[in-house]
């Protein structure tokens, strides 16, 4: 498991198994609904980690998954093209996430996190930071003790490396339990946040994303604020920078659009780019997620050079 991945990206999140079910009509309590029923590979690190290797960035992924399922989740990392750091927890299952799709796209989710629950410092060695220019962790990170202590560690010896951090602070529900201000305080090492809008609301106490998105760069240093259909927004050091539109897409499933977007704006500030062409690079990948049934891109064709690099 040592060893990073040269000149390129780490991240550190769950990965998870996605039971997807694409429903026409609501729900109904007591009997059966009718839906498309597809078993993914998913989780919100490792779907970073696929669409940023899906886009060209040498990309590793810290994670534990469980022995029902390790073989196959790692191949299929392998298949995406993301170097796979995991270990087997002999005595729990991988992380298991069923989400419900209705006809808008939009999703409800049951979650098992499983071995991903259980990530800790005995699953991390320095080395894995060799050759690292970026750190990415997810927020679910930090909500076991053991994963927060790895967390701690990681982000410590990133610092004293000179390695950029980025934090994705995953769901306002683990976030309220965990405590904002616990959560800023924790991860106040990273120099770039990248929350949904709903999440960045609640980490600031501001009232519009806009104003949200200046607050969080205040504390620590940029804040990019995903906004779903109404595109996204850039701050740094306390004022707007940077916003994008959202592109047109036909959303099947919006099941890892947000990672995708933090994948795309990575992969591009990696590649040199200002911080609008770093946001149209996210926007692009988060339309491509969204049409698709699933949280991660399909193997076979790199869409790189789909992707110019501008800088602004």
């Amino acid at each position: 498991m040592d060893g990073g991945t040269a000149g390129g990206l780490l991240v550190i999140g769950d990965v998870v198994t996605d039971v997807v079910a694409v429903h026409g009509t609501p729900v109904a309590t007591g009997t059966d609904t009718e839906a498309d029923i597809v078993l993914r590979p998913g989780g919100s690190g490792a779907n970073t980690a696929s669409w940023a290797a899906h886009l060209g960035a040498p990309t590793a992924l810290l994670s534990r998954v469980g022995y029902d399922s390790s073989e196959w989740h790692t191949n299929e990392l392998v298949k995406a093209g993301v170097r796979p750091l995991l270990s087997v927890d002999s005595d729990h299952p991988t992380a298991v996430v069923i989400a419900m799709v209705d006809r808008t796209g939009e999703r409800s989710m049951l979650t098992n996190r499983g071995a991903g629950g259980r990530i800790s410092p005995a699953d991390w060695s320095p080395s894995m930071l060799d050759g690292i220019r970026h750190l990415h962790l997810s927020g679910y990170t930090f909500f076991a003790n053991q994963g927060l202590q790895l967390a701690r560690n990681v982000m410590a010896e990133a610092t004293a490396r000179g390695v950029s951090i980025s934090i994705d602070p995953a769901s306002t529900g683990p976030l309220r339990a965990f405590g904002v201000e616990r959560f800023l305080r924790e991860s106040a090492p990273a120099g770039l946040v990248i929350p949904n809008r709903d999440e960045a609301l609640l980490l600031s106490g501001a009232a519009a994303p806009e104003r949200a998105a200046e607050q969080l760069s205040q504390r620590y240093g940029t804040a990019v604020v995903k906004l779903g259909p109404g595109g996204a927004i850039a701050a740094r050091d306390g004022r707007i920078v940077a916003t994008a539109e959202a592109l047109p897409s036909e959303a099947v499933d919006s099941t890892g659009a947000g990672d995708a977007f933090a994948a795309g704006y990575l992969t591009a500030r990696l590649s040199g780019a200002g911080e609008g062409a770093a946001l149209r690079a996210g926007c692009r990948a988060g339309a491509d997620c969204v049409a698709l049934v699933g949280g991660r891109p399909r193997y076979g064709l790199q869409l790189n050079h789909l992707y110019p690099i501008h800088t602004d």
